[in-house]
């Protein structure tokens, strides 16, 4: 748990102060949204040794202290970052890859009990809510207050409400006139 958490430190400090020095991570441990970082990774630490009291007890924590309800079983990858926590809700199935940044009132929920994937380095701007059985491809960008209910490609950008691609972006070996 401590050197994925330690990557999720190292991840929000780049993100906000673009270095990862002892002195950002420092920083970092002072900022809005850490603490549910840090209950969120302990809480899954408890749910892979088969600690459900204990993780019970981590969720409702997140969820008075910090205004942050991030359901038992999501299970994000390294360098899980949320820049602010407050008014945050990721059901409990959702998953996500590595990287992923979630801004302040995002929803991440289910729809007929299936839930969002992200990919890897996903941003999930403020307001914004991703909905159903869908998946959030590589690298792509939620625009804030996006209402998601339909996939979303990798290197892309969607915005609006029902959220539509505005940008695609390039990636290696892969050219896209939309740019």
């Amino acid at each position: 748990m401590l050197r994925l958490l330690m990557i999720d430190l190292r991840r929000k400090a780049e993100w906000l102060y673009e270095g990862a020095s002892t002195r950002h991570i420092l920083k970092v441990l002072l900022t809005d949204g850490t603490a549910s970082m840090i209950l969120y990774r302990a809480m899954q630490w408890a749910r892979h040794h088969r600690l459900p009291p204990l993780e019970m007890l981590l969720n409702r924590m997140n969820t008075i202290c910090c205004n942050c309800i991030i359901g038992r079983g999501a299970e994000f990858g390294e360098g899980f970052v949320l820049i602010h926590a407050t008014g945050i809700v990721i059901n409990g199935q959702v998953v996500g890859g590595r990287n992923v940044l979630v801004e302040h009132q995002v929803t991440i929920g289910a729809e007929g009990r299936k839930s969002p994937r992200l990919g890897d380095g996903v941003f999930v701007g403020a307001g914004a809510k991703i909905i159903g059985p869908i998946t959030v491809g590589d690298h792509a960008r939620v625009g804030a207050n996006a209402v998601v209910v339909d996939d979303v490609p990798p290197h892309t950008t969607v915005v609006g409400i029902p959220a539509r691609v505005v940008r695609r972006r390039e990636t290696a070996g892969m050219h896209d006139a939309t740019r």
